[in-house]
């Protein structure tokens, strides 16, 4: 979105008169020309180009985010993460720490990349969807979708969970607005219609 703003400089000009009838004006405050502030940039300037492919539909960038995460230890494509998301996007966890305490955490995609990429860096990860839910209105996206996670392709998961991903299209291309997500635990299991792949036994 384009924003505009102007800016305006009034000048003020002071004057005082002396008792005898004789006026004196102070001089008038100088008016320095500012210069308009500079409108934003547009949203895809500020991120690096992504791959076409990636942000086309809302299945091929939800298949993208998850791609881009995953793999074994060691470095992730963070560029093409950050493109994928909306300037000022958030990624929010929701959950209980060791003690039982709920956590709201709110993270930047640059905080995300800075907290995940040094676990990445050293450890297996690989997360996949079990089940999405997809809703749309207009140029707005909302999907409710479950996940696995895994330290290696092939093994039994060691976290499961629902993403909340809020998405927008700008009439270009699909962004992602934020990620909310709770992992699932004894007091907070999966719903049944979101534990198993549809047509998994």
């Amino acid at each position: 979105m384009k924003f505009k703003l102007f800016a305006m400089v009034v000048g003020l000009a002071l004057f005082s008169f002396n008792a005898a009838g004789q006026s004196s004006s102070a001089p008038a405050a100088t008016s320095q020309p500012q210069a308009a502030p500079k409108p934003p940039q547009e949203a895809s300037a500020q991120v690096p180009a992504p791959k076409p492919d990636d942000v086309k539909s809302i299945d091929s960038i939800l298949a993208a985010l998850y791609n881009v995460i995953s793999g074994p230890a060691g470095e992730r494509d963070w560029n093409r993460f950050r493109s994928l998301f909306l300037p000022g996007a958030t990624l929010t966890s929701a959950g209980k720490d060791r003690d039982g305490n709920i956590r709201v955490r709110p993270r930047t995609v640059e905080g995300y990349v800075t907290g995940a990429g040094g676990y990445f860096s050293q450890h297996g990860f690989f997360e996949s969807p079990i089940v999405s839910r997809v809703q749309t209105f207009g140029n707005v996206a909302q999907v409710f979708c479950s996940y696995e996670s895994r330290s290696a392709a092939g093994e039994a998961p060691f976290a499961r969970g629902i993403n909340s991903i809020q998405l927008a299209h700008d009439g270009k291309r699909w962004w992602v607005v934020s990620i909310l997500w709770d992992e699932e635990r004894p007091d907070n299991p999966l719903p049944k219609e979101f534990a198993v792949k549809s047509g998994s036994k």
